[in-house]
């Protein structure tokens, strides 16, 4: 089985390739609109979820997640230039009594030209577009909101997000550290000719615990750093298969802490990816090849230290994971999305090479509604 696999995921980076599959349907992107200036809007976003892990091993725990996510935020077109919205998000896990979770949304964008400047809540999360060895798909689920600062630049050959989310705000006298995270993505398209399309993705992620107003002075700082860069190759068929693509990185693991105290100081990974789009849905291989990485905010299946519930702690040096991968994503109606995915994997260090797998259903609903208009 293992020959098997391995033979096939290396066949398919050779002719046809793909490393994530596509988020567009679940991201949600507000924008100042220089047609809708004066006008009072609501951007209305419903995520629908349920995420189940079947999993029986040491670094990821099998568990389900399900239930439903609200976002809807006022939109003030105060200039051609400048949005400002205010809003809520709301968390319901079925099968929970009450809300999971809920919190205000309040930002500022301003956008001019390919720029736009973000403050406040963020359009993060899986917007960032960062590889899954770097962060986790899940915390669109559990962790979607961040506040803090976001730079966006939006070239037709050049795209950049970078970005800073306060965590964790302390005061004077507080039995806790501070909490910052932040990051950058970028991708340089360095050709695209003939549906032939050729860029240089580098990101990187950055999480900083400290402080020098709380009273937990025996807790050292904690600085550490993910990173990764590679390639990507698009091929655009326009058949049955409509596109065929590769997404290859490398990515790293750093400890910058003075007081080190995790398992190991650096590591490193290999992410290969490959497949295709076709009229019947999307399919993905992916290979990945880590030693001694630990992830910031990354999937625990590929980090090298577990924090399973009942293997806190356990490492293994090397991980070897291949998966088969296949989503299914559609429009059912103006503004409605269905993304459905089945994600089996193998991991190549397990004496017994048993298939596990998590499955998701998401069902997506977004649309900006003007509630108010100034007169002419």
């Amino acid at each position: 089985m293992k020959k098997v696999l391995l033979t096939l995921s290396l066949s398919l980076l050779l002719t046809v390739s793909f490393g994530q599959f596509n988020p567009t349907a679940i991201e949600n992107h507000i924008r100042p609109d220089s047609a809708a200036t004066g006008q009072l809007q609501l951007n209305f976003y419903n995520f629908n979820y349920v995420r189940n892990y079947e999993y029986t091993n040491e670094f990821h725990d099998g568990y389900t997640l399900y239930g439903t996510q609200l976002q809807p935020q006022l939109v003030y077109q105060a200039h051609p230039n400048l949005a400002i919205t205010a809003g809520a998000f709301i968390r319901k896990d079925f099968g929970d009594n009450g809300i999971y979770d809920a919190k205000p949304l309040f930002s500022l964008i301003y956008s001019k030209k390919d720029l736009t400047l973000i403050f406040g809540s963020l359009q993060g999360g899986i917007n960032h577009d960062y590889i899954e060895p770097l962060y986790n798909f899940e915390q669109q689920i559990t962790n979607p909101i961040e506040y803090g600062t976001q730079l966006l630049v939006e070239k037709e050959k050049f795209k950049l997000d970078a970005w800073i989310a306060w965590q964790k705000m302390i005061y004077k006298g507080d039995a806790t550290k501070e909490e910052i995270v932040g990051g950058l993505t970028t991708e340089t398209t360095l050709s695209d000719q003939n549906g032939l399309k050729l860029s240089i993705p580098a990101q990187f992620m950055v999480y900083h615990e400290g402080g020098q107003i709380d009273v937990l002075k025996e807790i050292p700082i904690t600085t550490l750093f993910n990173g990764a860069t590679g390639f990507k190759l698009r091929k655009v068929i326009d058949t049955k298969i409509k596109s065929v693509y590769t997404d290859n990185y490398l990515a790293v693991y750093k400890d910058f802490s003075s007081d080190k105290r995790r398992a190991y100081q650096g590591g490193f990974g290999i992410w290969l990816n490959a497949g295709m789009e076709t009229t019947f849905g999307s399919f993905v291989a992916s290979y990945w090849k880590g030693n001694r990485f630990i992830s910031i905010k990354g999937m625990p299946l590929y980090e090298s230290v577990s924090n399973t519930l009942n293997h806190q702690g356990y490492t293994q040096q090397k991980r070897n994971i291949v998966s088969l991968r296949y989503a299914y994503q559609k429009e059912l109606i103006p503004n409605l999305y269905l993304d459905v995915r089945l994600e089996p994997h193998i991991d190549l260090d397990q004496s017994a090479k048993q298939l596990q797998f998590n499955h998701s259903f998401f069902l997506i609903y977004k649309q900006n509604f003007t509630l108010f208009k100034p007169k002419k």
